[in-house]
């Protein structure tokens, strides 16, 4: 079975189609910086400067999800459900002005996931 290390819940999927629509390109990148720490932010893709240092973890709703390096190596075995909730949360993130933040949900991968992603699965379970 082939396994995502992330994926979007239908309410925050609705808020994605519909910055999508307002603002064209838009990248989902978490870094675990400043303002709200490890939240995703959604910003326009011609406003945020890639690197290698940025990992990129798949697509939501045909948004490009990337990962800073240095939280990716804490966060690599983690399984990331991005989900939205209302209130104002310190980022740039496009969604604030809809009175809405997008916050993640996150459990340890099992074995069998972090497998199937080409990852080591020494320091997980094999359930």
């Amino acid at each position: 079975m082939k396994y995502q290390q992330i994926e979007i819940t239908e309410k925050a999927a609705e808020v994605v189609r519909k910055l999508k629509d307002e603002y064209g390109e838009v990248i989902f990148h978490q870094s675990g910086g400043c303002c709200d720490g490890t939240a995703p932010m959604m910003i326009e893709k011609e406003d945020m400067y890639l690197d290698d240092s940025d990992i990129h973890l798949g697509q939501l709703e045909g948004v490009d999800y990337y990962m800073s390096e240095d939280m990716y190596d804490i966060w690599k075995y983690t399984h990331i459900v991005v989900d939205v909730t209302e209130g104002r949360g310190s980022t740039f993130s496009l969604e604030i002005p809809l009175g809405l933040r997008f916050i993640i949900h996150s459990r340890i991968m099992t074995g069998e996931e972090a497998a199937s992603l080409g990852l080591s699965d020494n320091m997980l379970d094999k359930k």
